[in-house]
């Protein structure tokens, strides 16, 4: 079992592994525009087959960045931006405020 600590990082990894793959990051990119359905997702990816598709969006799924309803037959799926924000907070808000400081430093200069 995972104790509390370790499991932000466990997801973190999730969302990277998920974010690897150019297709995947197109596949957020679409739902970022707007939900649609699992159908209609995979139609927008027509270079790969149904099956593959849907492999891609169990991986961002895990990842939480994806999360879908069930409306009648319909899976619509939606963008889920707080996994993306968790690492943007972690990991890359720290090094734009040091580049801001260092713009600041060079225009005292």
């Amino acid at each position: 079992m995972m104790d509390a600590a370790r499991k932000p990082l466990a997801d973190d990894d999730e969302v990277f592994k998920a974010l690897a793959s150019p297709v995947r990051r197109r596949m957020l990119d679409v739902l970022k525009e707007s939900p649609r359905t699992t159908g209609a997702l995979c139609e927008l990816f027509s270079e790969i087959d149904r099956t593959t598709a849907l492999q891609h969006l169990r991986v961002l799924e895990a990842a939480d960045l994806v999360t879908g309803r069930k409306v009648g037959r319909e899976r619509h799926l939606s963008l889920a931006p707080l996994p993306i924000k968790r690492i943007h907070d972690r990991w890359i808000s720290d090094y734009t405020a040091a580049a801001v400081q260092l713009l600041a430093d060079l225009d005292e200069r």
